[in-house]
């Protein structure tokens, strides 16, 4: 799990190729006016989902975790907090893992909670179980899926 402010991002790209690509597309947002949707950046190995949701209290949420992709998760206009425990400590599967959507549900409580600000990113890699969405109001934000290359 990395947490870090957007412009420090240059100092992962040497972690996956592409990463610069994914952070090149979110430096040419404009946040402000952003439609929700889902954006093939390099076809099926980098997408970005722009999502509006209201978020949730801790016990609303699951530890949730991906093998074939990296989590990068940016909020734009509120913070988020997130549930993260490592994979290698769960114990608990509400079901199987789904490799057509490369998701799998806990029930394990997390073990720390990490509050993201905008104009912070957080990266989750297939060792990091995290559970989203965790605070108050409605949230912008940006996930990056990058394929685990």
């Amino acid at each position: 799990m990395i947490l870090d402010n957007i412009e420090n991002a240059p100092n992962y790209f040497g972690l996956n190729p592409l990463f610069e690509k994914a952070f090149e597309y979110v430096r040419g947002l404009d946040v402000n006016n952003l439609p929700e949707g889902t954006s093939e950046i390099e076809g099926v190995y980098l997408k970005a989902s722009v999502v509006k949701t209201t978020l949730k209290s801790k016990t609303e949420t699951k530890l949730e975790t991906h093998r074939k992709f990296i989590d990068i998760q940016i909020p734009i206009a509120r913070e988020e907090i997130f549930g993260w425990k490592s994979l290698r400590n769960l114990k608990e599967p509400t079901q199987e893992y789904d490799s057509q959507k490369d998701f799998q549900l806990f029930e394990d409580e997390p073990s720390t909670y990490i509050r993201v600000l905008p104009g912070e990113f957080i990266v989750f890699s297939p060792e990091d179980a995290h559970a989203p969405l965790i605070g108050e109001g409605i949230i912008r934000k940006i996930i990056l899926k990058v394929a685990v290359l």
